[in-house]
């Protein structure tokens, strides 16, 4: 066998399979990549446009108890009513800063006697134990709060809490718990509220405006694909010069790439004395 029939052979088709395989694995990689980027572009838009907004009534952004469409995320509303204090639960392993604590989640209950879930804020956990040491109190009486909705979360198999305390921010079941009308379509984070109380919980932060490396990941892997093309082809090449050694047009190039593989490992005291003698 000479030339490049070999390359004909089924052991050749079976490596252009698995190229062929390995670089549609890539492109998908790369397309799920790409996806990843452009909903996060989408949640920076979202942070743009509605984070410091002017705040609504929320019965105009929700006119139903599980209103809520995924462009309102950030946006702020106004609501008035009465702290449900007995009501309130803690949300278990919250980060802030890089510490884990708990967000503070208070029903606000309207005259109509529907209910609206805030979330005051971050508190740290106690000193000794798994439960903070004290939890800033909600105003009494009517209170209006702004506050920017989100969306529930879903609820996580597996993970449990301990009384008074949540582990996901499921509204449906948090409706369960109040026993009242409430909103299960989203829930509020608080900016302020009026009258204040003297100590709050820290606020939430405002999210960053990070597309994250998916845009670089993407490109990576379309990168491996070329690659995967590129080292198949010099694997072909190298099998070829080994079929043809004995070729005498082989032998010529073969001779050729020895002499310069040779002067790119010469020392320098011998590139010298090669120049010296020429």
């Amino acid at each position: 066998m000479s030339g490049w029939s070999f390359a004909l052979s089924k052991r050749w088709f079976g490596y252009l399979a698995l190229v062929v395989v390995f670089s549609i694995a890539c492109c998908l990689f790369s397309w799920w990549q790409f996806n990843r980027r452009a909903e996060a572009r989408e949640e920076i838009d979202r942070i743009d446009s509605n984070y410091s907004s002017e705040a609504v009534p929320i019965d105009d952004a929700l006119p139903d108890l599980d209103s809520f469409a995924v462009d309102q995320k950030w946006t702020p509303v106004t609501v008035t009513g009465t702290y449900l204090v007995e009501q309130q639960v803690l949300v278990r392993n919250r980060p802030l800063d890089g510490n884990a604590g708990f967000e503070v989640l208070t029903p606000l209950q309207r005259a109509d006697g529907t209910v609206f879930i805030i979330d005051r804020g971050w508190v740290a956990p106690g000193s000794k134990q798994d439960y903070p040491d004290s939890i800033p109190a909600a105003p009494t009486g009517e209170v209006t709060v702004e506050a920017r909705l989100k969306a529930g979360e879903p609820t996580l198999p597996g993970r449990s809490a301990p009384e008074g305390q949540i582990a996901t921010i499921q509204l449906d079941d948090l409706a369960q718990r109040i026993g009242e009308p409430t909103y299960t379509g989203a829930y509020g984070l608080m900016a302020t509220e009026s009258p204040a109380a003297d100590i709050q919980p820290q606020a939430i932060p405002k999210p960053i405006r990070d597309e994250g490396p998916h845009l670089s990941y993407a490109l990576q892997w379309i990168v491996f694909a070329i690659l995967a093309f590129i080292g198949l082809g010099w694997a072909l090449r190298q099998e070829y010069r080994v079929v043809n050694a004995e070729d005498p047009d082989e032998k010529i190039r073969a001779e050729e790439r020895r002499k310069k593989d040779a002067a790119r490992t010469r020392t320098d005291a011998e590139v010298e004395d090669a120049l010296l003698d020429a």
